[in-house]
């Protein structure tokens, strides 16, 4: 296990460099340890993360009542203090020797050398009694289930198809392993592991034959060295068969993340308020009656401030019957309606609490463009809280349109028993548009948007033949129309809001309660914002029609504009007329990681789909 050998901020922890991760620290290749071996220093330095609705899907997706979020633990600074962060272990543990030698055939060869070997953490000493420093070795096996492990070198060149002596019933050779390449581009196919027997395999057997790296054995190196869950199987009850990962490849790693808009709730607000003294003073409450004693104590009075004895009582019941008080209500339909409802701006409303949102009216005259616009809503301050439950290899599990987990999705666990998943909360402000749902209904109901569906349909079929145990669902025309324009907006909108394109996210609503978009910014690090985004909904009309216009040509037009989801060449199966030229922007904005988009349902295009949602007299001035 290594300890602190470098650091990452709080928020990669959750999208990037959680339990399981592989990570190159200065001196080594690791593997984050899981939860069990993250440690702040002393409870007392230890955040609890309170948000209610966000805590209740967590225990549905993770089928666990009680469970606590927190935030993940700070490097300790002070030299004396106990040590705190998050532990790594070293992985892999095969390494290829940085010395320069000659094949049989003159190609270029390394020693491969297993970290038994290794004089010190980053020294082996060569036949020639010389000391060489060694680097982590690019490729280990993996399988879907999120087991990892290093790969069986000596198995795997002398398995079935290595050119070797080995025969049925034999001893597996254990000489020397090479790396041998030729060629300078690193492509599998002129790489190979050779056995000092003569025994040799190329590493492009591992990815054409899925049998090459043979049977999962259920190893899970970020809860420790020697754990594992046997019987690693797929979907359909067979064994797994490993497969070849590059450990630095973005597929080694997928995070399930869940993520919630804090908005107001009085049934929330009152679970949080207990929440804050249950540990300490509540969960030893008798009855009722007992409750004015308790608030008697200066902390109990202050959290239950404004609370009847009855509603806290309630509230302790429900706590201790093991009742979540899981909403009902999906994630996205909960805070569509909250922004839908929001009041009308008055005067100088004073900006306060985790959520603040006022609907904006436009002065008249009206651009035709509001035809399609039902109301904008300026969100003057939000608190945004994302939950890591687990992650997957290989694929991406995402969330469904209405953000909820998908459900039967084989998640690899963050630690050995999960009582607690890392969280982090982000602060700061957005602008939601929502678009009138009969205009967004009569267009969906054109043909021409009929038959663009069906080519986006036919796309989306191909790349579950690729992925055939993705329990996603296609999500619609709407949701690809919305989620295009709000790639553009916000494209267009960071040239005037202050913020970069990669700060801005989105959040997109396709389902019953609405369609809409929310463009939205936050830290962790500041209560704080720069106003830009609010100012932008005040001229949101012209940002719209910049951001459509945006949307109708592009620097690949017209290969961009004349692509189809469904072409088998070009592997772009969740994509329409959608490129690096205009629609892709920084994955960290994107909730989709650039998948299901098509701005020939936005806007017309030189492919002349006739699909688009804004016609020209749309987009006409008054």
């Amino acid at each position: 296990m290594a300890r602190p050998n470098g650091q990452i901020r709080r928020g990669q922890i959750i999208n990037v460099f959680g339990p399981g991760a592989l990570m190159d620290l200065p001196q080594h290749a690791a593997i984050v340890g899981g939860l069990e071996t993250w440690n702040w220093g002393g409870d007392d330095r230890r955040r609890k993360i309170v948000e209610p609705r966000l805590q209740a899907k967590v225990e549905v997706a993770l089928q666990r009542q009680g469970l606590a979020m927190y935030e993940p633990p700070a490097d300790n600074q002070d030299p004396d203090a106990p040590p705190s962060g998050v532990a790594v272990y070293r992985f892999p543990e095969w390494f290829t020797a940085q010395i320069d030698m000659k094949g049989p055939k003159g190609q270029r060869t390394r020693p491969l050398v297993h970290r038994r070997n290794l004089i010190t953490q980053t020294k082996w000493q060569g036949p020639d009694r010389d000391k060489y420093e060694v680097v982590p070795i690019r490729f280990v096996q993996a399988c879907p289930n999120g087991h990892i492990s290093d790969v069986e070198w000596h198995t795997f060149v002398h398995g079935a198809g290595g050119q070797g002596p080995r025969k049925q019933n034999e001893e597996i050779c254990r000489r020397d392993l090479f790396v041998d390449e030729w060629g300078t581009s690193g492509d599998l196919t002129e790489v190979a592991i050779r056995c000092d027997c003569g025994a040799n395999r190329r590493l492009i057997d591992a990815l054409e034959d899925k049998t090459a790296l043979g049977w999962c054995r259920g190893r899970r190196p970020w809860l420790g060295g020697n754990n594992y869950e046997p019987n690693c199987r797929d979907p359909k009850g067979q064994l797994t068969f490993n497969r070849l990962l590059n450990r630095s490849a973005s597929n080694a790693w997928f995070p399930q993340v869940l993520s919630v808009i804090s908005i107001p709730d009085e049934d929330e607000k009152l679970q949080a308020a207990v929440e804050k003294i249950w540990e300490d003073h509540l969960q030893y409450v008798g009855s009722v009656d007992d409750l004015p004693a308790e608030r008697k104590r200066a902390k109990v009075a202050a959290a239950l401030e404004g609370y009847a004895n009855d509603a806290v009582w309630t509230e302790i019941e429900r706590r201790r019957g093991g009742d979540s008080g899981g909403p009902s209500k999906t994630i996205k339909q909960a805070e569509i309606e909250t922004l839908m409802g929001s009041r009308d701006e008055i005067g100088k409303d004073k900006i306060e609490g985790d959520f603040f949102a006022r609907r904006w009216r436009p002065e008249s005259p009206l651009q035709p463009i509001w035809n399609k616009i039902d109301r904008v809503v300026l969100v003057h301050r939000l608190r945004e809280v994302v939950s890591l439950v687990g992650f997957t290899r290989f694929e991406p599990a995402t969330n469904d349109i209405d953000g909820e987990l998908a459900i039967g999705v084989n998640r690899a666990p963050l630690a050995d028993e999960v009582r607690w998943v890392p969280a982090v909360e982000n602060r700061g402000e957005g602008v939601f548009i929502s678009f009138k749902t009969e205009e967004v209904r009569a267009w969906r109901k054109r043909e021409a948007v009929s038959k663009r569906e069906v080519e986006l349909v036919e796309g989306f079929k191909l790349w579950k033949k690729q992925y055939p145990n993705s329990k996603a669902d296609f999500l619609g025309a709407p949701y690809v129309m919305l989620h295009s324009l709000a790639h553009l907006l916000i494209t267009q909108v960071s040239l005037e809001c202050g913020y970069s394109s990669s700060a801005i996210r989105e959040r997109v609503y396709a389902g019953d309660a609405g369609y809409g978009i929310l463009l939205y910014t936050g830290s962790p690090d500041s209560e704080g914002t720069l106003g830009g985004l609010v100012e932008i909904g005040r001229k949101i009309d012209q940002h719209l029609r910049n951001a459509i216009e945006l949307g109708r040509l592009c620097s690949n037009d017209p290969v961009c504009a004349q692509h189809s989801a469904k072409q088998p060449l070009e592997e772009r199966f969740l994509l329409g007329a959608a490129c690096h030229g205009c629609l892709l922007i920084s994955e960290t904005s994107c909730e989709r990681f650039n998948q299901y988009l098509d701005r020939s349902l936005v806007v017309a295009t030189v492919g002349a789909t006739g699909a688009e949602f804004f016609t020209d007299q749309d987009l006409a001035l008054p």
